[in-house]
Order: structure tokens, then sequence, then C-alpha cells
């Protein structure tokens, strides 16, 4: 292909995406496919000799498509948003085109710096405390992760190296391996998967800290275990808080946590992947409020921000806590600049070597949105949240199962679980929304997320109705036979 060739076949590919994305709400949200179903749609190696663009572009609607779950309908509900937009979209056509692999200033300076500038703008508009940002002269900072996942393990790996060096410099007769056996993480019974996975990859202990009756962790909670803890000779050094939790978007409280961690030398990580994205509105940042305490945060404005994956945002209070971890300078990667203390190389700040140039999508999204643009998306989403539950509390055969704080409703029948285990596979097969569940202390729970940048009050109305019929459907044949 060539660059005259490309140009026709990229203004047909961005024709095909325009469509495709204005017309999904008549895709089915779901597909019906099998699992395998496309191993035989396809040849069994690649072909010897090119094919052409136009049979190519054909298998698009043939063979990948009938197997797409539509993220970015209207009519899906489950997990979180998946964020996107046609700014986004097109700052990322730029990032393929340029193609670098921006591990260091010298490696492209236009990737690294407008990624300094693009956090601290970001930092800014959720009013994060001045410690976190770069500036000119700053000791903090932020960086583009991959995913909340990929920030929660580089924060608890450097929270590890931290404290052992701590450790060995107060009773140097302790080997790294015995203070390693004696580390203990802590997250509470409501975070990610991902916390618990961050603590087996950077092999320690990890505690779950028990939330209270709103799914919250407080202050005496980890105080308690902490002291049980540290009574047994064991040494905590990680606390990953988590505001907007995945089952049901709680906050820990983070003005009881933050000087408990601070006290006891313990780095406290926010993860506030899907809540994060809210802090813009003045009106949603008192749930940020303790973040002072912190030694690293992320949120992720691929979730909520209309900043396409990947871009998960990660700020630290001292970066040099963050490099000093990660450091390793083989003479390839040098360049002349590098200690100056006028550049930043992002390699030390992450786990892979390689990067690609994910602030153009920011830089993009924020200045054709505007904040107050970024901030109506915001608002809009939590009004139809709102809009749900009001439809589920006129409803007596329902209930709702945690506190309606942004964009997620978590609701379920009056009743047993499996009778709600039913309503949900009721409302899957169906396949004209899509949800997700979670576990609520013993309850199981059905999830709505409001998520598509295109949702509307009707389809909220739809969602209600629908489910409503088949609950009602339900419920007639679940009496006949229990």
């Amino acid at each position: 292909m060539d660059a005259a060739e490309f140009r026709k076949r990229g203004k047909e590919m961005v024709d095909y995406v325009a469509d495709y994305l204005e017309k999904i709400d008549k895709r089915q949200v779901f597909p019906e496919v099998e699992p395998g179903y496309l191993r035989p749609l396809i040849a069994d190696c690649a072909p010897q000799d090119p094919e052409s663009f136009e049979d190519v572009f054909k298998d698009i609607e043939k063979i990948i498509m009938p197997g797409v779950t539509h993220w970015h309908s209207p009519y899906f509900f489950a997990y979180f948003p998946a964020a996107s937009s046609f700014p986004a979209l097109l700052a990322d056509m730029l990032c393929g085109g340029i193609g670098c692999v921006g591990f260091s200033w010298a490696a492209s300076p236009a990737c690294t710096e407008l990624e300094t500038v693009m956090l601290d703008w970001l930092g800014k508009m959720i009013n994060l405390p001045q410690e976190f940002l770069a500036g000119k002269d700053g000791q903090g900072g932020g960086v583009i992760q991959g995913s909340a996942s990929e920030a929660t393990l580089v924060s608890l790996l450097a929270a590890r190296t931290k404290t052992i060096r701590r450790v060995q410099s107060e009773n140097p007769e302790l080997t790294e391996a015995e203070i390693m056996g004696r580390l203990v993480a802590y997250a509470s019974d409501q975070a990610h998967s991902s916390v618990e996975r961050a603590a087996l990859i950077g092999a320690v202990k990890i505690k779950n800290v028990s939330s209270d009756d709103t799914f919250s962790v407080c202050g005496s909670a980890l105080k308690k275990v902490l002291d049980e803890d540290k009574a047994a000779g064991l040494i905590p050094f990680f606390f990953c808080a988590t505001l907007g939790t995945t089952p049901c978007c709680s906050f820990d409280k983070l003005l009881e946590l933050g000087p408990i961690c601070n006290k006891e030398n313990i780095w406290m990580h926010i993860d506030a992947a899907y809540a994060g994205s809210a802090f813009i509105c003045p009106e949603f940042r008192h749930l940020l409020n303790g973040v002072e305490f912190a030694d690293s945060f992320n949120f992720n404005p691929h979730k909520w921000l209309l900043v396409n994956f990947d871009c998960s945002a990660m700020w630290v209070k001292k970066r040099s806590d963050l490099i000093g971890a990660f450091k390793l300078e083989p003479l390839y990667l040098q360049h002349h600049h590098q200690e100056s203390g006028l550049v930043t190389d992002y390699r030390h700040w992450q786990i892979p070597l390689g990067r690609r140039f994910r602030s153009l999508k920011l830089w993009f999204v924020l200045r054709l949105y505007g904040v107050t643009g970024l901030q109506e998306h915001i608002r809009k989403h939590v009004r139809l949240s709102h809009q749900f539950e009001h439809l589920v509390l006129q409803d007596e055969r329902f209930e709702i199962c945690a506190e309606v704080v942004l964009g997620l409703v978590c609701f379920r029948l009056k009743g047993s679980n499996e009778l709600n285990e039913a309503l949900l596979k009721s409302i899957n097969q169906a396949k004209k929304i899509h949800l997700v569940p979670c576990y609520l202390r013993e309850k199981f729970v059905l999830r709505f997320a409001i998520c598509s940048r295109t949702v509307e009050s009707t389809h909220i109305e739809f969602a209600w109705q629908h489910i409503s019929q088949l609950a009602t459907d339900l419920l007639k044949t679940w009496e006949q036979n229990h």
C-alpha cells in the first residue's frame, strides 16, 4: 500500500468508523456467537501472496463484527464506561502515524514533554495538591500508565523498594529476603482484584481490611489489623485506598486512613480508576479530600473522560521514590541531556520500556471539549443514573443495594440470589441490553453502569421497561416452580 492508496483507504476507514459509531444503537449489543466461532471463518495460515484491501475490508463485517461486544452502544450498561470520542480517535491516528517509542526524552522530546504538561493540566482540573504536579521544578509529577492495574503494581513495587531500604538502614543485620518475608500490603475487601494481583507479582503478603456497612474502609478497621500484624512481627508497608469501588462505587475514608498511613510509614496509593474523572466537577471534588496524605494517586481518563483506551493517569508526590525503584542505565539508552535535571525519562516510571505517544489523546480531548464540555458529560451520566435509581425505587419488587453517588446503580429483586441470577441470565440472553453482576456481602446484585457517550434518557427508560417486563415474566414462572 503506497501513500496514495493509504489516503483513499484511510478516508474509507474513517467513514466506516463514523458510520459504525453513529448507527451502533442498531446493532445487537452482545453477539450471538459461541466460543471458537472465528477459526473456521479464516484460513489456517497466513496468505503467501498479498490480498486486496477490498477483501480484507469485506471481512470486517463478515468475520469481526459478529463477534464484537459493542461497548459504545447506548444499551451497554456493563462493567464501567470505556471512553471514546472523535477527537481521541483522531489523536490515536496521529500517534500511530508518528510511531515513536517514547522511552526517554531523547527518543522523542515532544512525546515526553507533552505528557508531563498534560498530567499537570489534568491534575489542576481535579485540584490535586501542588506536590503532585511536576511544574518547572516540582518533586512530584504525573505519568500515563496503560491501566490502573499497572499504576497499583508500580506503586506497590516502589513502596516495597523504599521500605526494604529504610528497614535495612535501621537494621543492617537483616537481609532483603528476611524483610520481604515480613512485608504486608493492605486493601479493602471491596478493592479490585488487580490489587491482590499486584501483591502476587510483587511477592508480598496482602490482607483485606473489612469495609463498613457503606462498603467503605474506615480508620479504625485499618488500625486494628495494623496493630495485630505489627505485634506478630510483620512490617506493614502499603495500603491501597479505593475511591469508587468496582462492585458498588463506594469510597474509602481517606481523611481517617491517610494520617494513619503517614504515621506508620505506610505508602498510601489511591485507586480512583472510574470515579476520578468526576473530580473535575466541583460538586464531586470533596470525594478526593484526603489525597494530600497519599504517596500516589491514579484514575483512568480512558473510562469516563472521553479519551479512548489506554490512558491511565498516575501521579506521585516524590518521583524519586518511583525512579529509585526501577532505574537502570545501559549505554544504549543514555543521552546527553539526562543529567540536566530538566528532562523526564518515563522508562523509569513504568514496567515496560516502550511507550506510545498517548498524551496526544489527552491534548486533543482537553482542547476540543474544554473543562466545561467534560463536566457536562460527567453530569449527564450522573443524572441518568439517578433517573434509573428513581425508576427502580418506584417498583416495590426491587431494592437499591448501595448509595448511588456517580454513574452506577446496584439493584436486585427482593428475594433469593437464585432469583436474581435467573433475572440476569434472562436479561443477557435477550441481548437487548448488557449487564454484569457483583456480590455485596452475600447478596447477588445487578450492576447498572451508565457507559456510552451517546446514551440518553430514552435508553434508560427502554432498559428499565425491558428489565421490569422480564422480572414480571420470571416471577410468574418462579412462583409456579418454587
